[in-house]
């Protein structure tokens, strides 16, 4: 089902985001940088779509 993947890395984003969310600000900065990269090296690798 196109978009299924999508939906599979959405529903692991927002336990991610409230994991990020509790720590102190520095750990917090270099966590969603860390994220960043990872959603970026994904989106960079997923197949094009038509």
């Amino acid at each position: 089902m196109p978009g299924e993947d999508a939906v599979n890395a959405a529903d692991g984003l927002l336990p991610t985001l409230e994991v990020i969310e509790q720590q102190p600000l520095p750990q917090r900065a270099a966590a969603y940088a860390a994220l960043l990269d990872d959603l970026s090296r994904r989106l960079e690798s997923a197949p094009p779509t038509a």
